[in-house]
C-alpha cells in the first residue's frame, strides 16, 4: 500500500510535503498589491508608471502586469538562477536604490513567496489552477467597547472550494478614521467616539467588510417620544449603543432652525412673535407645511440642485439657457413636480432650452461618459469614474458595467439652432450601444448589475434608464436621494460622503436607511413629504447642546449637529438682520441670493465667492465649501460691503436709533431679528449700557446723542454678525 502511495506521488513529480503550485494571479499580484506597487502614486502612475515600469491601477489587469515584471526589459527585472538577486525584490527591499524606500521586509511571507515563485519558473497561471471567488472576513460584525482591540481574520475561497488564510496579505481601511483604525496585519483598535464603524477588506480585487459597533454603554434615562419612525430607528440605536439623546430644542431653536433648512432664510420677527405666542399644539407641524408650501422653499432647493446641475455661464450667450433652467427646476419644486418625473424630464429630454428647458443640462453634459459619471454620482450615489479604466478598487463595478451605462446616451442627437451655442438635443434612430474602451466589443445599455437591454431602434434609451433608476426596487435611486437630503438637514449623511454608496461604506444605521427609502418610494417619490417626515421627526427637533454623555457622538443624531449657513443664505441673513439689500445684475431689486440662477454672480460678489459659492463645475456637493477660514473671519470683520449694510442709511442700526420706544424693546428687535430669541437680562443691559456711551468723531469732537447712539447699534449688529450664534444653524 505504502508503495503504490509513493509511487504515485513520484510519479506526480512532488512530495506529499511539497507546497503547492504558485501562480502570478492567486499568490504574486496580492502581494504587490498589498505592498503598495500597483497604486497610483507608485507604478500605477498613469501613462508612463515609475521611471518606465508601469502596473495595472491595484492589478486589476493581471495579464498586462505579468508582461510587465517578466518580459518588458528583456526580462531584466527578474533573475530566475538567483531570485533573490532579481531587480523586483532587491527594488522593493530597497537593497537596490528605491525612490519609494522599502516596501517588503525580506523577512516578511509576500518576499518569501515571490522568492519561491521566480526558481518555480514565475508560472502567470497552471493548468487547473483555482481562481478566487470570494473573501470572507471573521468576525464580519461584532461589538467593541472604546479603546480596545480586535484582530480580523481573512479567508480567500477559490472555485475549487479551498480557502486560504490571507489576513497577513489582505488590505484593511477604516471608513471613518476618527472612529477606529485598522493596521496591516488586521487589528482593529477603537478610538473614544461610539457608533458604528466599517472596515473594508480588500484581497485580489475582491472586498469583505467587518461592521463594528462601539457602544459608550452609559445609561440611557431619557428619550423623547418617538413622533415617527425616524425616530423609533434613531432612538433604539442610541439605546443599542448606551447614548443618551439631548432634550428637544425651544421654539426659538426650531423656528430659526427649520425656517433656515427649508426656506434658506431666517424667520421675519413678525414671523417668530406670531411662533412663539401661539399656543397650538401642533405649531410645529403647521411652521413645516407653511414654509414648504412658499416661493422661498422652491427657491432653495431650485438653487441646491441647480448647482449640482451644473447650471453654470462661461458667456454671455448662456443666460438665456441658466435663466430658463433655474426657472423651470424652481417650478417644479414649487409644484411638487415627483421626483422621478423631474429626473425624467431632465435626461429624456429633447428640443430646444426655449421650448423644453431641461433640455439645458445637455448644453453643459456633452459627452457620453460625462453624462453617465454624473447620473450615476447624482442620482444612483455611485461614483462610476475609476471603473472607465479599471475595476472600481472598493466596489464591484467593471469597466464593462461602466460602458453599458453609457449605452443609454450613446442615441443622442444635436443640431445647431438659429441661436449661437444652442444645439437642438433629439434621440436619433439606431441600435444604441458602445464599445469596451479595452476590449473593443460593442456593448448594449444595461442597469448596474442588471443583464443587457434589447431596445427597439426607434426607442429612447434613455427612457429606459429612468424606468430602471425609478422602479421601487431599484437599490440606489431612492436610498441616493434620502441620503442627500438627510445630509441637508443634519449635517452629515447616513452614508458619508453622501454620494458614495457601497457595499464596503456601509450606512451608520441601515434600518433607518432601508426604512427611509421605502417611505420616499411609497409616497410617490414626494419631494416635500420626505422633508416634512424629517422635520416633524423629534430626532431633527432635539437641542443642539450635548449633555455630559452624548458630547462624543458625530452619527448617531443624538443632538443637533450644527451647521456653518451656506454664502448665499448668510448673506441673505446679514442682508436681512442689517435691513440692507444687495443688488445683482439683470434681477428685480430685492432678490435673494438664494434665488441666483447660476454661477455668474459669485464674480460681482466677493462674499459668496469668500463663502464657498459653489460655480457649478461638479455634481459633488463638495464643491460647495462650508469650512471656515481666515479669509472669511476677515471679511465679516472689515470688508466694505459688510460695512456698508451697517452704516446704510434707513438700515437697522439708523431706524434703532431714531426709534421712540424703550431702549429695551429696541434691543429685544435686534435680538428677535438675529436669533430669534428674547436677549437675556445680562444681554440687554451690556447692550443698553454699550449704545449710551457718549463718543467721538475722527477729530475728537463729541458726537450728537442720536449719530452716537447710530455708531453704537453699528458696533452692536457688527458683534452679532460675528457670533457663531448667528453664522450657524443650531
Amino acid at each position: 500500500m505504502f508503495i503504490w502511495m509513493a509511487a504515485l506521488i513520484a510519479a506526480a513529480g512532488h512530495s506529499a510535503d511539497a507546497p503547492r503550485p504558485l501562480n502570478f494571479i492567486n499568490d504574486i499580484q496580492p502581494i504587490l498589491t498589498k505592498s503598495g506597487c500597483n497604486a497610483g502614486a507608485c507604478h500605477a502612475k498613469a501613462i508612463t508608471g515609475q521611471r518606465g515600469f508601469r502596473l495595472s491601477v491595484l492589478g486589476f489587469e493581471a495579464e498586462e502586469d505579468y508582461e510587465a515584471i517578466v518580459k518588458q526589459g528583456k526580462g531584466r527585472r527578474v533573475f530566475p538562477p538567483a531570485p533573490e538577486e532579481s531587480l523586483l525584490l532587491t527594488k522593493a527591499a530597497n537593497i537596490t536604490p528605491h525612490g519609494g524606500g522599502v516596501k517588503m521586509d525580506p523577512k516578511s511571507e509576500g518576499y518569501r513567496t515571490i522568492v519561491r515563485w521566480i526558481a518555480e519558473g514565475m508560472p502567470y497561471s497552471n493548468p487547473g489552477d483555482a481562481t478566487l471567488t470570494s473573501i470572507d472576513v471573521v468576525p464580519p460584525r461584532i461589538t467593541m467597547k472604546v479603546s480596545t482591540s480586535q484582530q480580523l481574520k481573512v479567508t480567500a475561497r477559490y472555485s475549487d472550494g479551498s480557502s486560504r488564510d490571507v489576513t497577513q496579505m489582505a488590505l484593511y481601511e477604516a471608513n471613518d478614521k476618527s472612529m477606529a483604525e485598522a493596521s496591516a496585519t488586521g487589528l482593529v483598535k477603537t478610538l473614544d467616539i461610539p457608533g458604528n464603524v466599517a472596515i473594508m477588506v480588500r484581497y485580489g480585487g475582491r472586498v469583505s467588510v467587518c461592521s463594528v459597533s462601539i457602544p459608550l454603554g452609559a445609561p440611557v434615562d431619557f428619550l423623547p417620544p418617538a413622533k415617527n419612525f425616524i425616530d423609533q430607528h434613531i432612538f433604539a440605536n442610541l439605546k443599542q449603543i448606551g447614548v443618551p439623546a439631548s432634550p428637544i430644542c425651544d421654539d426659538s431653536t426650531f423656528i430659526r432652525r427649520v425656517t433656515l433648512d427649508i426656506a434658506g432664510r431666517i424667520p421675519t420677527i413678525e414671523e417668530t412673535k406670531e411662533f412663539l405666542a401661539s399656543k397650538a399644539p401642533d405649531k410645529r407641524d403647521q411652521l413645516i407645511d407653511s414654509l414648504l408650501n412658499s416661493p422661498d422653499y422652491a427657491d432653495y432647493f431650485a438653487n441646491k440642485w441647480t448647482a449640482l446641475l451644473k447650471n453654470k455661464r462661461d458667456d454671455a450667450a448662456d443666460i438665456t439657457a441658466n435663466f430658463a433652467f433655474h426657472a423651470w427646476m424652481r417650478d417644479s419644486l414649487l409644484a411638487n413636480t415627483r421626483y422621478d418625473q423631474i429626473v425624467r424630464q431632465i435626461l429624456a429630454s429633447t428640443g430646444t432650452i426655449v421650448s423644453n428647458p431641461p433640455v439645458a443640462w445637455y448644453k453643459r453634459v456633452k459627452e457620453p461618459t460625462t453624462q453617465l459619471e454624473d447620473v450615476a454620482q447624482l442620482f444612483l450615489g455611485v461614483r462610476m469614474q475609476c471603473a472607465q479604466c479599471h475595476h472600481h478598487p472598493f466596489e464591484r463595478w467593471t469597466q464593462a458595467e461602466y460602458y453599458h451605462l453609457a449605452a443609454f446616451f450613446s442615441q443622442i442627437g444635436r443640431k445647431p439652432t438659429a441661436i449661437a451655442g444652442e444645439d437642438l438635443i433629439f434621440h436619433k434612430r439606431g441600435l444604441a450601444q458602445t464599445e469596451h474602451r479595452k476590449t473593443r466589443v460593442m456593448l448594449k445599455p444595461a442597469g448596474l448589475g442588471e443583464p443587457e437591454m434589447d431596445i427597439a431602434p426607434d426607442d429612447d434609451p434613455r427612457l429606459a434608464l429612468v424606468d430602471w433608476m425609478s422602479k421601487k426596487d431599484n437599490p440606489f435611486f431612492a436610498k441616493s436621494l434620502v441620503n442627500r437630503y438627510w445630509k441637508h438637514f443634519f449635517k452629515r449623511g447616513l452614508v458619508e460622503p453622501e454620494d458614495d454608496l457601497r457595499d464596503t461604506n456601509p450606512p451608520t444605521n441601515p434600518d433607518l436607511f432601508d426604512a427611509l427609502a421605502k417611505h420616499f418610494t411609497d409616497s410617490g417619490y414626494d419631494l416635500k413629504e420626505l422633508v416634512r417626515t424629517i422635520a416633524q421627526s423629534h430626532t431633527y427637533q432635539l437641542s443642539a447642546m450635548p449633555n455630559d454623555q452624548n458630547a462624543v457622538d458625530v452619527q448617531a443624531y443624538s443632538h443637533f449637529y450644527p451647521k456653518r449657513m451656506t454664502a448665499e443664505v448668510l448673506l441673505d441673513g446679514i442682508d436681512t438682520v442689517t435691513g440692507a439689500k444687495t443688488d445683482f445684475a439683470d434681477l428685480p431689486p430685492g432678490t435673494r441670493a438664494v434665488s441666483l440662477p447660476d454661477n455668474s454672480y459669485n464674480k460681482a460678489s466677493p462674499f459668496l465667492k469668500v463663502f464657498g459659492r459653489p460655480e457649478g463645475a461638479s455634481v459633488c456637493e463638495c464643491e460647495r465649501v462650508q469650512s471656515a477660514s481666515l479669509a472669511q473671519s476677515l471679511h465679516l470683520m472689515n470688508a466694505a460691503d459688510v460695512k456698508a449694510k451697517l452704516t446704510a442709511t434707513n438700515g437697522r442700526a439708523d431706524q434703532l436709533s431714531k426709534a421712540g420706544v424703550p431702549e429695551p424693546k429696541r434691543i429685544r428687535e435686534l435680538y428677535l431679528a438675529a436669533f430669534s430669541r428674547e436677549p437675556t437680562a445680562d444681554e440687554v443691559r451690556i447692550s443698553e449700557t454699550y449704545v449710551a456711551k457718549p463718543r467721538t468723531d475722527a477729530t475728537g469732537k463729541p458726537l450728537d446723542s442720536q449719530r452716537a447712539k447710530r455708531n453704537g447699534y453699528e458696533d452692536l449688529l457688527w458683534a452679532i454678525l460675528n457670533t457663531k450664534e448667528f453664522l450657524y444653524n443650531h
